[in-house]
């Protein structure tokens, strides 16, 4: 089975960095999937990705040296199951707020005996390399998401499910939990208990914290002791980079106008 590289730096201690797809589209995923990133998250749950443009998405990221996962619609062990056979080698799995939660998410993530995972990984088997099937336990990842004030309240007990590799911090639906604006950041000293909280328990247990984040918030979360970081997504940088192209050109544009009048 191909080697996780995510698991593999987090073993090693070291930290990973990677881009949000959120648009349906194969060869832009293909096109970023060329960059210098660890990791490539294929959005189901909020992005507008279905499970076929999932499909089409892992297949054209299949050469490139980042990992592919993907965050599905919800806790549910039909679509995680259909994503790791689509040769996912990673699960985001949204609002795990319990430990039985916590308990579903991994079960549904591995074969048994460990877990309840379905046998069939029509494709994971061919791209992922011989001896798919006895070394997936190990080689996925397994990311519940720690998102609320409940899932901050029953930490301790959703860490201490064996299996759980890394945590994924969504910061918008932590604010809002707490009674804050959805943001990526605040001062408020609630929403920075939080995520201290998140990542000490994580390196209790040696678990991997990651979270969303944005370029100016990599510094910020990296010395705060996230792990897993993503940068941007496929959308914000698109408008971002045309946002900035635009503005040169107007500049320049409106430079030439005013030499053309001497």
């Amino acid at each position: 089975m191909r080697e996780n590289t995510l698991k593999t730096t987090w073993n090693e201690g070291g930290h990973t960095l990677g881009l949000w797809l959120s648009g349906p589209d194969p060869m832009a995923a293909e096109m970023l999937a060329a960059s210098d990133v660890d990791y490539l998250n294929i959005d189901m749950q909020h992005g507008a990705v279905d499970y076929q443009m999932t499909l089409s998405m892992l297949q054209a990221t299949r050469s490139a040296t980042a990992i592919s996962t993907v965050r599905v619609p919800w806790n549910e062990p039909g679509i995680i199951g259909k994503v790791l056979d689509a040769g996912a080698m990673g699960v985001i799995i949204p609002m795990v707020n319990t430990v039985d939660q916590a308990r579903q998410a991994v079960a549904s993530c591995k074969y048994a005996p460990e877990g309840s995972r379905s046998h069939g990984p029509l494709r994971a088997a061919i791209a992922l390399g011989p001896e798919y099937q006895p070394n997936a336990n190990d080689g996925v990842a397994v990311i519940p998401m720690i998102e609320t004030v409940e899932a901050i309240e029953n930490l301790d007990a959703i860490l201490d499910v064996p299996g759980i590799d890394a945590v994924y911090v969504g910061p918008a639906d932590l604010s809002l939990t707490l009674g804050l604006k959805p943001a990526a950041d605040h001062d408020d000293a609630s929403f920075n208990d939080a995520l201290a909280t998140i990542v000490a328990g994580c390196e209790k247990r040696g678990i991997v914290a990651g979270i969303h984040a944005a370029p100016g918030l990599v510094q910020k979360r990296l010395a705060m002791g996230f792990r897993m970081i993503t940068v941007t997504s496929d959308l914000l940088a698109m408008k971002a980079g045309v946002e900035a192209g635009l503005a040169q050109a107007r500049d320049a544009s409106g430079a030439a106008e005013s030499g053309a009048m001497y």
